[in-house]
């Protein structure tokens, strides 16, 4: 793996903040009923500075920033296979999740394949009738409501009687190119007071889904790490059932004001682990 450029300098760049509380946002993932928007809540594209992990003497740590970047080589060669990403990329997650944490079971239950179209960046990514894409909305994919749901989930497909700690952890990485083109930048689990979650509804199809979207905090540290190449994967935290521990890391896309133009649109996997705890 070829090191990529240190870029010493934080970026200066946007991220899309809720700006509002008062009630509990909705973002609609297929034709909204009742002629609503596609979400309740009023968002706003927040200046924020973002700063290069690569460039770090202490390089940021799953159980303290609550992210970390991994070398971690694939065999695979096309995502374009949901089967061949079940049956060769789902077990290199689990070992991954494993080596790294420390827990004694990975379950990875769910993963997104996103090819950004060009041209704007999209808040939350995905629209009916189109590919998933790079979401700029500061969010975190779990609340403890939603995480507990999935850990009961698990539970039952699996037999498991009694689970002591858990946690959910995502594993993102470049299905091809370095990433030049909307890399995904990570907030210090460390800086995110609990006032700056707000529980929010995602509703798609068949199911209602759980997530925390996020209120600006100018104590918010961003970190992203310049142009992650296939062999890398950023591992991190959701929720962590666990006093104590880094738990919600929230994260989303930006417009890096120095990709050079001509840049292909990004392409990335993320999976979604559970990870069980002795």
């Amino acid at each position: 793996m070829h090191a990529a450029p240190v870029n010493i300098e934080p970026v200066s760049a946007t991220l899309d903040y809720l700006q509002s509380a008062l009630e509990k946002p909705v973002t609609y993932m297929l034709a909204p009923p009742g002629g609503h928007t596609w979400e309740t809540g009023y968002y706003a594209a927040t200046p924020v500075r973002i700063r290069d992990g690569r460039g770090r003497a202490d390089p940021p740590a799953l159980e303290r920033e609550g992210f970390q970047l991994c070398s971690a080589p694939s065999a695979m060669r096309d995502f374009g296979r949901r089967e061949e990403i079940q049956r060769v990329y789902y077990p290199e997650m689990e070992a991954l999740a494993l080596l790294v944490s420390g827990a004694s079971r990975a379950i990875v239950f769910d993963h997104l394949v996103r090819r950004r179209a060009p041209g704007t960046l999209s808040p939350f990514g995905a629209r009916e009738g189109q590919r998933p894409s790079a979401a700029t909305r500061v969010h975190c994919d779990f609340t403890p409501a939603s995480a507990q749901r999935r850990l009961a989930l698990e539970m039952e497909a699996r037999g498991i009687a009694q689970v002591s700690r858990f946690a959910i952890f995502n594993l993102w990485r470049s299905t091809r190119l370095p990433v030049l083109d909307a890399p995904l930048a990570v907030c210090d689990a460390r800086t995110v007071n609990p006032a700056d979650l707000v529980a929010a509804d995602i509703v798609y199809p068949t199911r209602t889904g759980e997530i925390f979207e996020v209120l600006h905090n100018p104590a918010h540290a961003w970190t992203y790490f310049h142009g992650m190449q296939f062999d890398e994967v950023l591992l991190f935290k959701q929720y962590d059932s666990a006093e104590g521990m880094a738990c919600y890391t929230p994260h989303a896309a930006f417009a890096h004001p120095a990709t050079p133009p001509g840049t292909p649109p990004r392409e990335s996997i993320e999976i979604r682990c559970l990870l069980i705890f002795d």
